[in-house]
Protein backbone atom coordinates (compact mmCIF):
# COMPACT_ATOMS: atom_id res chain seq x y z
CA UNK A 1 0.00 0.00 0.00
CA UNK A 2 1.38 3.47 -0.82
CA UNK A 3 2.24 5.70 2.12
CA UNK A 4 -0.44 8.29 2.93
CA UNK A 5 0.24 11.84 1.88
CA UNK A 6 1.50 14.06 4.73
CA UNK A 7 -0.77 16.60 6.25
CA UNK A 8 0.12 20.18 5.36
CA UNK A 9 1.01 22.51 8.22
CA UNK A 10 -1.80 24.63 9.59
CA UNK A 11 -2.45 27.94 7.89
CA UNK A 12 -0.37 30.73 9.35
CA UNK A 13 -1.97 33.95 10.45
CA UNK A 14 -0.65 37.22 9.02
CA UNK A 15 0.61 38.16 12.50
CA UNK A 16 2.61 34.92 12.66
CA UNK A 17 4.14 35.57 9.24
CA UNK A 18 5.11 39.11 10.20
CA UNK A 19 6.73 37.99 13.48
CA UNK A 20 8.83 35.42 11.64
CA UNK A 21 9.79 37.85 8.89
CA UNK A 22 10.76 40.52 11.45
CA UNK A 23 12.91 38.04 13.41
CA UNK A 24 14.66 36.86 10.26
CA UNK A 25 15.08 40.39 8.95
CA UNK A 26 16.70 41.76 12.12
CA UNK A 27 19.29 39.01 11.96
CA UNK A 28 19.83 39.86 8.31
CA UNK A 29 20.35 43.53 9.23
CA UNK A 30 23.07 42.64 11.73
CA UNK A 31 24.82 40.38 9.22
CA UNK A 32 24.92 43.12 6.59
CA UNK A 33 25.95 45.75 9.11
CA UNK A 34 28.99 43.61 9.95
CA UNK A 35 29.72 43.14 6.24
CA UNK A 36 29.47 46.82 5.30
CA UNK A 37 31.27 48.25 8.31
CA UNK A 38 34.42 47.17 6.51
CA UNK A 39 33.63 49.32 3.49
CA UNK A 40 32.37 52.29 5.52
CA UNK A 41 35.49 52.45 7.70
CA UNK A 42 38.15 51.40 5.17
CA UNK A 43 39.06 55.06 4.68
CA UNK A 44 40.26 55.03 8.29
CA UNK A 45 41.75 51.58 8.83
CA UNK A 46 43.51 51.17 5.45
CA UNK A 47 46.63 53.03 6.76
CA UNK A 48 46.66 50.79 9.85
CA UNK A 49 46.77 47.48 7.96
CA UNK A 50 48.92 48.38 4.95
CA UNK A 51 52.32 50.03 4.34
CA UNK A 52 52.37 53.80 3.97
CA UNK A 53 51.46 55.15 0.54
CA UNK A 54 49.03 57.47 -1.21
CA UNK A 55 45.32 57.21 -0.40
CA UNK A 56 44.36 55.54 -3.66
CA UNK A 57 47.04 52.83 -3.20
CA UNK A 58 45.87 52.09 0.35
CA UNK A 59 42.24 52.01 -0.76
CA UNK A 60 43.24 49.61 -3.53
CA UNK A 61 44.73 47.27 -0.93
CA UNK A 62 41.61 47.41 1.25
CA UNK A 63 39.41 46.99 -1.85
CA UNK A 64 41.42 43.91 -2.82
CA UNK A 65 40.73 42.39 0.60
CA UNK A 66 37.05 43.36 0.18
CA UNK A 67 37.08 41.43 -3.11
CA UNK A 68 38.84 38.45 -1.47
CA UNK A 69 35.93 38.21 0.96
CA UNK A 70 33.65 37.87 -2.02
CA UNK A 71 35.63 34.85 -3.25
CA UNK A 72 34.35 32.92 -0.23
CA UNK A 73 30.74 33.77 -1.01
CA UNK A 74 30.27 30.98 -3.60
CA UNK A 75 31.65 28.48 -1.09
CA UNK A 76 29.30 29.91 1.54
CA UNK A 77 26.41 29.78 -0.91
CA UNK A 78 27.14 26.14 -1.64
CA UNK A 79 27.80 24.92 1.92
CA UNK A 80 25.11 26.95 3.66
CA UNK A 81 22.59 26.43 0.86
CA UNK A 82 23.10 22.68 1.08
CA UNK A 83 22.81 22.84 4.86
CA UNK A 84 19.60 24.91 4.65
CA UNK A 85 17.99 22.52 2.17
CA UNK A 86 18.85 19.50 4.31
CA UNK A 87 18.54 20.75 7.89
CA UNK A 88 16.29 23.77 7.64
CA UNK A 89 16.38 27.48 6.85
CA UNK A 90 16.46 28.37 10.54
CA UNK A 91 19.50 26.21 11.35
CA UNK A 92 21.50 27.71 8.47
CA UNK A 93 20.64 31.28 9.46
CA UNK A 94 21.83 30.63 13.02
CA UNK A 95 25.15 29.25 11.76
CA UNK A 96 25.76 32.15 9.38
CA UNK A 97 25.40 34.80 12.09
CA UNK A 98 27.91 32.95 14.29
CA UNK A 99 30.51 33.08 11.50
CA UNK A 100 29.91 36.78 10.96
CA UNK A 101 30.36 37.48 14.66
CA UNK A 102 33.76 35.73 14.65
CA UNK A 103 34.99 37.71 11.64
CA UNK A 104 34.02 41.08 13.12
CA UNK A 105 35.66 40.29 16.44
CA UNK A 106 38.89 39.28 14.70
CA UNK A 107 39.09 42.59 12.81
CA UNK A 108 38.38 44.54 16.00
CA UNK A 109 41.23 42.85 17.90
CA UNK A 110 43.94 42.62 15.20
CA UNK A 111 46.95 44.94 15.77
CA UNK A 112 48.09 47.21 12.95
CA UNK A 113 50.89 46.82 10.38
CA UNK A 114 53.31 48.86 12.53
CA UNK A 115 52.89 46.38 15.41
CA UNK A 116 52.87 42.96 13.73
CA UNK A 117 53.91 43.66 10.15
CA UNK A 118 52.55 41.47 7.38
CA UNK A 119 50.53 39.43 9.87
CA UNK A 120 48.08 42.36 10.10
CA UNK A 121 46.79 42.16 6.50
CA UNK A 122 46.91 38.35 6.70
CA UNK A 123 44.56 38.36 9.71
CA UNK A 124 42.38 40.94 7.96
CA UNK A 125 42.07 38.60 4.98
CA UNK A 126 41.23 35.68 7.30
CA UNK A 127 38.47 37.72 8.95
CA UNK A 128 37.01 38.68 5.58
CA UNK A 129 37.10 35.04 4.49
CA UNK A 130 34.98 34.12 7.52
CA UNK A 131 32.59 36.97 6.80
CA UNK A 132 32.46 36.05 3.11
CA UNK A 133 31.55 32.47 4.01
CA UNK A 134 28.81 33.78 6.28
CA UNK A 135 27.26 36.31 3.94
CA UNK A 136 27.52 33.91 1.00
CA UNK A 137 25.18 31.57 2.82
CA UNK A 138 23.07 34.36 4.30
CA UNK A 139 21.72 35.67 1.01
CA UNK A 140 20.34 32.45 -0.42
CA UNK A 141 18.98 31.20 2.89
CA UNK A 142 17.36 34.46 3.96
CA UNK A 143 15.91 35.01 0.47
CA UNK A 144 14.43 31.53 0.63
CA UNK A 145 13.14 32.00 4.18
CA UNK A 146 11.41 35.32 3.48
CA UNK A 147 9.91 34.12 0.19
CA UNK A 148 8.60 30.89 1.72
CA UNK A 149 7.25 32.65 4.81
CA UNK A 150 5.33 35.29 2.81
CA UNK A 151 1.81 34.69 1.58
CA UNK A 152 1.20 34.40 -2.16
CA UNK A 153 -0.45 37.79 -2.69
CA UNK A 154 2.25 39.80 -0.88
CA UNK A 155 5.37 37.82 -1.74
CA UNK A 156 7.13 40.69 -3.52
CA UNK A 157 6.37 43.08 -0.66
CA UNK A 158 7.56 40.81 2.14
CA UNK A 159 10.63 39.47 0.33
CA UNK A 160 11.71 43.06 -0.36
CA UNK A 161 12.57 43.30 3.33
CA UNK A 162 15.73 41.36 2.59
CA UNK A 163 17.11 44.47 0.92
CA UNK A 164 15.40 46.73 3.46
CA UNK A 165 17.56 45.11 6.11
CA UNK A 166 20.57 44.84 3.79
CA UNK A 167 20.41 48.59 3.18
CA UNK A 168 19.56 49.05 6.86
CA UNK A 169 22.85 47.35 7.69
CA UNK A 170 24.69 49.83 5.49
CA UNK A 171 22.77 52.71 7.05
CA UNK A 172 23.58 51.51 10.54
CA UNK A 173 27.25 51.26 9.60
CA UNK A 174 27.15 54.83 8.27
CA UNK A 175 25.22 56.05 11.33
CA UNK A 176 27.88 54.62 13.62
CA UNK A 177 30.51 56.27 11.42
CA UNK A 178 28.79 59.65 11.57
CA UNK A 179 28.43 59.39 15.34
CA UNK A 180 32.10 58.52 15.80
CA UNK A 181 33.14 61.34 13.45
CA UNK A 182 31.27 63.75 15.72
CA UNK A 183 32.55 62.25 18.98
CA UNK A 184 36.20 61.64 18.05
CA UNK A 185 38.92 63.63 16.38
CA UNK A 186 40.21 62.51 12.98
CA UNK A 187 43.44 61.36 14.65
CA UNK A 188 41.46 59.21 17.10
CA UNK A 189 39.44 57.75 14.22
CA UNK A 190 42.62 56.68 12.45
CA UNK A 191 44.23 55.47 15.69
CA UNK A 192 41.53 53.35 17.37
CA UNK A 193 38.05 54.70 16.61
CA UNK A 194 37.62 52.48 13.55
CA UNK A 195 37.71 49.41 15.83
CA UNK A 196 34.55 50.43 17.72
CA UNK A 197 32.02 49.51 14.98
CA UNK A 198 33.48 46.01 14.68
CA UNK A 199 33.03 45.47 18.43
CA UNK A 200 29.44 46.73 18.11
CA UNK A 201 28.87 44.30 15.23
CA UNK A 202 30.16 41.31 17.19
CA UNK A 203 27.86 42.19 20.11
CA UNK A 204 24.83 42.74 17.87
CA UNK A 205 25.42 39.34 16.29
CA UNK A 206 24.76 37.73 19.66
CA UNK A 207 21.36 39.46 19.76
CA UNK A 208 20.64 38.23 16.23
CA UNK A 209 21.64 34.73 17.32
CA UNK A 210 19.00 34.80 20.06
CA UNK A 211 16.30 36.00 17.67
CA UNK A 212 17.12 33.39 15.05
CA UNK A 213 17.08 30.56 17.56
CA UNK A 214 13.44 31.45 18.29
CA UNK A 215 12.24 31.78 14.67
CA UNK A 216 9.67 29.43 13.14
CA UNK A 217 10.63 27.09 10.31
CA UNK A 218 8.90 27.61 6.96
CA UNK A 219 5.94 25.44 5.92
CA UNK A 220 7.67 24.54 2.64
CA UNK A 221 10.59 22.94 4.45
CA UNK A 222 8.33 21.22 7.00
CA UNK A 223 6.29 19.62 4.20
CA UNK A 224 9.50 18.56 2.46
CA UNK A 225 10.67 16.88 5.66
CA UNK A 226 7.36 15.05 5.95
CA UNK A 227 7.76 13.82 2.37
CA UNK A 228 11.45 12.92 2.74
CA UNK A 229 10.93 9.14 2.83
CA UNK A 230 9.01 9.20 -0.47
CA UNK A 231 11.06 11.88 -2.22
CA UNK A 232 13.43 10.75 -4.94
CA UNK A 233 16.05 13.54 -4.98
CA UNK A 234 18.15 14.15 -1.87
CA UNK A 235 17.64 17.78 -0.80
CA UNK A 236 20.42 20.26 -1.41
CA UNK A 237 22.62 18.09 -3.64
CA UNK A 238 24.66 19.86 -6.30
CA UNK A 239 23.87 17.24 -8.96
CA UNK A 240 20.16 17.88 -8.37
CA UNK A 241 20.70 21.62 -8.88
CA UNK A 242 22.47 20.93 -12.19
CA UNK A 243 19.19 19.55 -13.54
CA UNK A 244 18.01 23.18 -13.73
CA UNK A 245 20.58 24.80 -16.09
CA UNK A 246 18.17 27.41 -17.48
CA UNK A 247 17.22 28.53 -13.98
CA UNK A 248 20.89 28.75 -12.97
CA UNK A 249 21.74 30.85 -16.02
CA UNK A 250 18.73 33.07 -15.32
CA UNK A 251 20.00 33.78 -11.79
CA UNK A 252 23.45 34.64 -13.17
CA UNK A 253 22.03 36.88 -15.88
CA UNK A 254 19.59 38.81 -13.76
CA UNK A 255 22.23 39.27 -11.01
CA UNK A 256 25.10 40.45 -13.24
CA UNK A 257 23.98 44.01 -13.92
CA UNK A 258 22.15 44.38 -10.62
CA UNK A 259 25.09 43.54 -8.39
CA UNK A 260 27.51 45.86 -10.22
CA UNK A 261 25.05 48.76 -10.17
CA UNK A 262 24.32 48.12 -6.49
CA UNK A 263 27.96 48.13 -5.36
CA UNK A 264 28.79 51.07 -7.61
CA UNK A 265 26.12 53.39 -6.22
CA UNK A 266 26.24 52.20 -2.60
CA UNK A 267 29.58 50.99 -1.22
CA UNK A 268 31.82 52.59 -3.86
CA UNK A 269 29.86 55.86 -4.11
CA UNK A 270 31.13 57.08 -0.74
CA UNK A 271 34.76 56.68 -1.83
CA UNK A 272 33.95 58.14 -5.26
CA UNK A 273 32.61 61.30 -3.63
CA UNK A 274 35.85 61.71 -1.66
CA UNK A 275 38.43 60.46 -4.16
CA UNK A 276 36.95 61.85 -7.40
CA UNK A 277 34.42 64.61 -6.63
CA UNK A 278 36.56 66.04 -3.80
CA UNK A 279 34.01 65.98 -0.95
CA UNK A 280 35.16 65.66 2.64
CA UNK A 281 34.76 62.28 4.34
CA UNK A 282 32.06 63.70 6.61
CA UNK A 283 30.06 65.18 3.69
CA UNK A 284 30.39 61.96 1.70
CA UNK A 285 29.11 59.99 4.71
CA UNK A 286 26.03 62.23 5.09
CA UNK A 287 25.20 62.10 1.38
CA UNK A 288 25.54 58.31 1.37
CA UNK A 289 23.41 58.02 4.49
CA UNK A 290 20.50 60.01 3.03
CA UNK A 291 20.56 58.21 -0.32
CA UNK A 292 20.61 54.79 1.35
CA UNK A 293 17.70 55.87 3.58
CA UNK A 294 15.74 56.77 0.44
CA UNK A 295 16.62 53.40 -1.11
CA UNK A 296 15.46 51.59 2.04
CA UNK A 297 12.02 53.21 1.83
CA UNK A 298 11.75 52.39 -1.88
CA UNK A 299 12.21 48.61 -1.45
CA UNK A 300 8.75 47.66 -0.10
CA UNK A 301 7.11 50.12 -2.52
CA UNK A 302 8.70 48.44 -5.54
CA UNK A 303 8.04 45.02 -4.01
CA UNK A 304 4.35 45.85 -3.64
CA UNK A 305 4.24 47.12 -7.23
CA UNK A 306 5.63 43.78 -8.44
CA UNK A 307 2.77 42.00 -6.65
CA UNK A 308 0.34 44.04 -8.75
CA UNK A 309 2.01 44.29 -12.17
CA UNK A 310 4.42 41.32 -12.11
CA UNK A 311 8.16 40.90 -11.57
CA UNK A 312 9.29 41.31 -15.18
CA UNK A 313 8.09 44.93 -15.72
CA UNK A 314 9.92 46.02 -12.56
CA UNK A 315 13.14 44.30 -13.69
CA UNK A 316 12.82 45.91 -17.14
CA UNK A 317 12.52 49.34 -15.46
CA UNK A 318 15.84 48.70 -13.76
CA UNK A 319 17.56 47.27 -16.84
CA UNK A 320 16.58 50.16 -19.11
CA UNK A 321 17.35 52.80 -16.47
CA UNK A 322 20.77 51.38 -15.59
CA UNK A 323 21.78 50.89 -19.23
CA UNK A 324 20.87 54.44 -20.25
CA UNK A 325 21.59 56.24 -16.99
CA UNK A 326 24.90 55.00 -15.58
CA UNK A 327 27.30 57.02 -17.74
CA UNK A 328 25.53 60.40 -17.35
CA UNK A 329 24.94 59.86 -13.63
CA UNK A 330 28.56 58.93 -12.86
CA UNK A 331 29.94 61.67 -15.11
CA UNK A 332 27.85 64.38 -13.45
CA UNK A 333 28.53 63.00 -9.99
CA UNK A 334 32.28 63.17 -10.56
CA UNK A 335 32.10 66.79 -11.67
CA UNK A 336 29.73 68.24 -9.09
CA UNK A 337 30.85 70.11 -5.97
CA UNK A 338 27.34 70.68 -4.66
CA UNK A 339 26.11 68.41 -1.88
CA UNK A 340 22.50 68.80 -3.05
CA UNK A 341 23.38 67.97 -6.64
CA UNK A 342 25.32 64.87 -5.54
CA UNK A 343 22.40 63.83 -3.33
CA UNK A 344 19.91 64.27 -6.18
CA UNK A 345 21.99 62.25 -8.62
CA UNK A 346 22.39 59.38 -6.15
CA UNK A 347 18.67 59.40 -5.34
CA UNK A 348 17.94 58.95 -9.06
CA UNK A 349 20.40 56.04 -9.03
CA UNK A 350 18.61 54.54 -6.01
CA UNK A 351 15.23 54.73 -7.76
CA UNK A 352 16.62 52.89 -10.78
CA UNK A 353 18.48 50.36 -8.64
CA UNK A 354 15.36 49.52 -6.61
CA UNK A 355 13.81 47.86 -9.67
CA UNK A 356 16.38 45.11 -9.12
CA UNK A 357 17.08 45.08 -5.39
CA UNK A 358 13.45 45.02 -4.24
CA UNK A 359 12.47 41.79 -5.98
CA UNK A 360 15.60 39.91 -7.02
CA UNK A 361 15.32 37.59 -3.99
CA UNK A 362 11.76 36.48 -4.68
CA UNK A 363 12.38 36.11 -8.43
CA UNK A 364 15.21 33.68 -7.74
CA UNK A 365 13.26 31.78 -5.10
CA UNK A 366 10.34 31.39 -7.52
CA UNK A 367 12.60 29.61 -10.01
CA UNK A 368 13.47 26.54 -7.91
CA UNK A 369 11.63 23.70 -6.10
CA UNK A 370 11.84 23.43 -2.31
CA UNK A 371 14.44 20.64 -2.19
CA UNK A 372 17.18 22.76 -3.78
CA UNK A 373 15.78 26.29 -3.39
CA UNK A 374 18.33 27.71 -0.93
CA UNK A 375 21.22 26.22 -2.92
CA UNK A 376 19.71 27.31 -6.25
CA UNK A 377 19.24 30.87 -5.06
CA UNK A 378 22.51 31.14 -3.17
CA UNK A 379 25.23 29.47 -5.24
CA UNK A 380 24.82 31.02 -8.74
CA UNK A 381 24.08 34.38 -7.11
CA UNK A 382 27.22 34.18 -4.96
CA UNK A 383 29.39 33.19 -7.95
CA UNK A 384 28.14 36.16 -9.94
CA UNK A 385 28.54 38.60 -7.06
CA UNK A 386 32.04 37.30 -6.33
CA UNK A 387 33.17 37.84 -9.92
CA UNK A 388 31.44 41.14 -10.63
CA UNK A 389 30.00 42.78 -7.51
CA UNK A 390 33.01 42.14 -5.29
CA UNK A 391 35.46 43.38 -7.91
CA UNK A 392 33.48 46.50 -8.90
CA UNK A 393 35.23 48.79 -6.41
CA UNK A 394 38.65 47.42 -7.32
CA UNK A 395 38.01 47.83 -11.06
CA UNK A 396 36.81 51.39 -10.49
CA UNK A 397 39.89 52.35 -8.46
CA UNK A 398 42.23 50.71 -10.98
CA UNK A 399 40.59 52.66 -13.80
CA UNK A 400 41.03 55.87 -11.82
CA UNK A 401 44.68 55.15 -11.07
CA UNK A 402 45.32 54.46 -14.77
CA UNK A 403 43.65 57.75 -15.72
CA UNK A 404 40.71 56.14 -17.54
CA UNK A 405 38.01 56.38 -14.88
CA UNK A 406 35.20 56.77 -17.44
CA UNK A 407 35.94 53.27 -18.75
CA UNK A 408 34.43 51.94 -15.53
CA UNK A 409 31.16 53.77 -16.26
CA UNK A 410 30.91 51.98 -19.61
CA UNK A 411 31.80 48.66 -17.99
CA UNK A 412 28.83 49.02 -15.61
CA UNK A 413 26.61 50.01 -18.56
CA UNK A 414 27.62 46.96 -20.58
CA UNK A 415 26.85 44.57 -17.69
CA UNK A 416 23.47 46.26 -17.11
CA UNK A 417 22.66 45.83 -20.81
CA UNK A 418 23.41 42.09 -20.62
CA UNK A 419 20.99 41.75 -17.71
CA UNK A 420 18.40 43.77 -19.63
CA UNK A 421 18.49 41.10 -22.36
CA UNK A 422 17.78 38.44 -19.72
CA UNK A 423 14.85 40.41 -18.30
CA UNK A 424 13.45 40.87 -21.81
CA UNK A 425 13.48 37.16 -22.60
CA UNK A 426 12.67 35.56 -19.22
CA UNK A 427 9.10 34.65 -18.16
CA UNK A 428 7.40 36.51 -15.34
CA UNK A 429 8.21 34.30 -12.36
CA UNK A 430 5.12 35.52 -10.49
CA UNK A 431 3.05 33.52 -13.01
CA UNK A 432 5.34 30.47 -13.09
CA UNK A 433 6.37 30.38 -9.42
CA UNK A 434 7.53 27.08 -7.95
CA UNK A 435 6.89 28.47 -4.48
CA UNK A 436 3.27 27.45 -4.96
CA UNK A 437 4.12 23.81 -5.75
Amino acid sequence: MPAPLPTAPSERTMASRIRSIVSGSIGNLVEWYDWYVYSAFSLYFAPAFFPKGNLTAQLLNSAAVFAVGFLMRPLGGWLMGTYADRHGRKAALVLSVLLMCGGSLLIALTPGYDQIGVAAPVLLVLARLLQGLSVGGEYGTSATYLSEMADQKNRGFFSSFQYVTLLGGQLLALLVQLGLQQALSELQMYDWGWRVPFVIGAGAALVALYLRRHMEETDSFVVQEQQAENASPEPGKLQVLLRYPLEILTVVGLTLGGTIVFYTFTTYAQKFLVNTAGFSKADASWISFVTLAVALVLQPLFGAVSDRVGRRPVLLFFGIGATLGTVPLMTLLGRTHSQWAALGLLVVAMIIMSGYTSINAVVKAELFPTAIRALGVGLPYALTVALFGGSAEYVALQAKQLGVESWFYWYVTFCAALSLLVYWRMPDTQKTSRLDN
